[in-house]
């Protein structure tokens, strides 16, 4: 793979990842804004009346402009890098057309990057956790990511080494096994965090997380399907405008 399409690859990866980040930002905004606000008024509530503060930017300018530009910028961003990986994986994963090769990368990465560390540590409203354990609490999600990633790196090459002695089917087995198995553990070995109050609503705590995690759905998936078009049209031309044309030649 040469530099030219290397580039172009991440041209369109950082294209897909802001239209992926559209989509996000409507999930967000629509499932997980309310439950931000009842979180923050959660906090209100039971804040000393001496500890309320004037707010440097207002809860409707962060809910709108703020989340938008962090959305979306953190989907461009995110495209770029994942349109780097996926020139990597082309062809080493398996013989997947690039738009397949796109939607597996995304499946996988949004399994081992944010699913796995959400179900050790899932992500949390305002007004849950203590400030005083932030950094703890930042640096353990994230050991927990880099933990995920290695361990998925190494079950993938696992597979593939056991593949020509034990056929595709039965090395993808003994490889998801082995990386459910090292979760585990790692889950078992780092430590449990719940700082959540015990009068903080549970509907809210839960819708919060659910959105939390549709967000993520929406933006991986968005990404894969969006970028695997790109990718697809970019490095197999031939066969993508052949099944264009038929789309088009084809009765109503």
């Amino acid at each position: 793979m040469n530099s030219t399409i290397v580039r172009n690859l991440l041209v369109r990866g950082m294209l897909a990842g802001l239209g992926a980040g559209v989509l996000a930002l409507v999930v967000a905004y629509f499932l997980g804004e309310p439950n931000v606000d009842k979180a923050i008024g959660f906090e209100q509530a039971h804040a000393p009346a001496h500890e309320h503060e004037a707010e440097l930017v207002s809860r409707g300018l962060q809910s709108t402009a703020g989340l938008a530009t962090g959305v979306l910028i953190y989907g461009v961003a995110f495209g770029g890098i994942a349109a780097l990986a996926y020139c990597f994986a082309l062809g080493r994963v398996g013989r997947f057309t690039p738009r397949a090769t796109a939607l597996l990368l995304s499946g996988c990465a949004l399994l081992a990057v944010y699913v796995v560390p959400f179900l050790k540590y899932p992500a949390n409203p305002p007004a849950v956790g203590d400030p005083d354990t932030i950094g703890q609490r930042t640096t353990l999600y994230f050991l927990m990511m880099v933990l995920s990633v290695l361990i998925a790196v190494a079950a993938t090459l696992l597979g593939k080494r056991l593949a020509p002695r034990l056929g595709t089917w039965h090395a993808t087995v003994v490889a998801v096994a082995a990386f459910a198995v090292v979760i585990g553990l790692a889950y078992g070995f780092l430590p449990v965090v719940n700082e959540v109050p015990s009068d903080f609503p549970a509907t809210v705590l839960w819708r919060f997380r659910l959105s939390a995690l549709a967000l993520q759905v929406t933006l991986w998936a968005g990404f894969g399907l969006l970028f695997g078009e790109l990718a697809e049209r970019l490095l197999n031309p031939e066969p993508a405008a052949a099944a264009a044309a038929s789309a088009v030649a084809a009765p109503g």
